[in-house]
């Protein structure tokens, strides 16, 4: 994909302490934005489990951040499998006797005009993002709450703010974990618990690259007209984000220095939302 890169990430190769002797979990975590995100907490002195259902991709993440001289595991699970969830939050428990950071990342994405769009595939668009982050926080929540002490953070899109054509499901899901982590950050409060949704534009990975083909066949352009007017249309910089911004931008959200900050969903956009 075109657009200008940006190579000064503020999380690319950065360690700090900010978050030593945190336990996070990632989902969705075996590339792309989770993967990044599970390196920005790692670097950032959490132990990170790392959930995906692609068990090979996931067990390269984590060990990828062991070999680096962090401390991660690996569960493989479906986040719309409720009793996957169940067995992350236990494992996770088990293992570290708490969770003080949870982000709901995992996520997936089908292109098509609403009249055709397969029921199948809502289903599982809608059981990936907005279900499994619930089933997630469910879960969690009453572990934090013991310790008063939580940080969950849900990663919405520019889409859970504005709607595009062709992604339905997405556009309701992502809409929709905004009103979770509205609920969340309310009930969460009186325990120490905060819940922010991070709202990003397109970022550059494999997600974004594989919706590209699809946008330019139910739009009838080239898909470097997609580029051009769909990606980097709306927004302002003309780019897409790197993995590393919305990551470094999720570290801080998890730090004693973002405390005051929930209920809100915070645009990472290029300048999309300011129109």
């Amino acid at each position: 994909m075109e657009g200008n890169s940006s190579d000064a990430s503020p999380a690319r190769g950065r360690t700090t302490d900010s978050l030593k002797g945190k336990i996070a979990i990632v989902t969705g975590a075996a590339r792309g934005l989770g993967k990044a995100i599970a390196t920005a907490l790692v670097r950032a002195g959490a132990a990170v489990v790392v959930n995906d259902i692609d068990k090979e991709g996931g067990e390269a993440t984590a060990r990828g951040l062991v070999d680096g001289g962090g401390e991660a595991l690996f569960h493989h699970g479906d986040v719309s499998n409720v009793e996957d969830v169940a067995r992350l939050i236990r494992m996770t428990v088990d293992r570290y006797t708490r969770i003080d950071i949870l982000v709901n990342n995992a996520g997936l994405q089908y292109v098509a005009p609403l009249a055709e769009f397969p029921v199948e595939k809502w289903n599982y668009l809608i059981g990936v993002m907005l279900s499994g982050s619930f089933f997630a926080t469910k879960y969690a929540f009453p572990h934090m709450q013991a310790r008063r002490y939580g940080r969950i953070i849900n990663i919405s899109s520019a889409n859970g703010l504005v709607a595009s054509e062709f992604k339905c499901a997405y556009v309701s899901a992502k809409h929709g974990l905004i009103g979770l982590t509205k609920a969340t950050a309310l009930e969460g409060a009186p325990h120490n618990i905060t819940a922010v949704a991070v709202c990003p534009s397109f970022v550059r990975t494999e997600l974004v690259e594989k919706q590209i083909p699809e946008q330019a066949k139910y739009r009838g352009i080239s898909e470097q007209e997609v580029v051009e007017k769909i990606v980097l249309g709306p927004v302002a910089l003309k780019r897409v984000l790197e993995p590393e911004e919305v990551a470094a931008l999720v570290a801080f959200l998890c730090t004693d220095a973002a405390q005051g900050i929930t209920g809100s969903a915070i645009p990472i956009d290029c300048g999309w939302t300011a129109h």
